[in-house]
């Protein structure tokens, strides 16, 4: 069985993966340790995003590809910081810039209501013309003030209100089994069986 390559180079969403895949038994090989650069991102679309860099990374490993896109969404925002969430103020890339930002431009705003989003695309080769394509959403609010330790990027100030607290304070475990990653895993390996069962 041939390996897949993670097309994402965030060790964040690395350590996410690994641990999601590991019930597949499927070996699983990150872009970076194969030397893959970084896949150009123009599009505006999570969609677009995804399945170009699937298919760079296959194209570049000679592997099937996983990759995905995700990123918070604020509805105040008009969806901002969306596709740039990962550099939504500015290179070099950097979480705490980042959620400065976004607290400064949530300032005095009454609707804080947001969710992340993640979009999975699993292709077997580079020019493969049906690509699986998974989707999650988890819904939530930015808070004022960051709490927790855990997670990365926006997840200090990211409120699960069905939880009672941020997702950085969830453990990993509690973040895959009902963050948008995780969801978005879920109904690919559902997708997945399908394919090949």
């Amino acid at each position: 069985m041939k390996p897949w390559v993670l097309a994402t180079r965030n060790p964040g969403k690395l350590e996410e993966f690994q641990r999601l895949l590991l019930p597949l038994g499927q070996d699983i090989l990150s872009q970076d340790s194969l030397g893959i650069p970084e896949a150009p991102e123009p599009h505006c679309t999570f969609l677009e995003n995804a399945l170009s860099k699937a298919r760079h990374a296959s194209a570049l490993s000679g592997y099937p590809a996983l990759a995905d896109d995700s990123g918070l969404c604020v509805e105040a925002l008009e969806g901002a910081p969306g596709v740039i969430s990962a550099h939504f103020a500015g290179e070099p890339r950097s979480d705490q810039r980042n959620n400065e930002k976004l607290i400064r431009l949530l300032h005095g705003q009454p609707n804080r209501c947001a969710y992340y989003y993640c979009i999975l695309i699993w292709i077997r080769h580079a020019q493969d013309p049906t690509p699986l394509i998974a989707e999650g959403r988890w819904n939530g609010e930015i808070q004022h003030s960051a709490q927790g330790f855990g997670g990365f990027g926006y997840d200090p100030f990211f409120f699960v209100p069905s939880l009672g607290c941020t997702a950085a304070e969830l453990s990993l475990s509690q973040k895959n089994q009902v963050s948008h990653r995780g969801q978005a895993l879920q109904h690919l390996l559902c997708q997945l069986q399908q394919r090949h069962g």
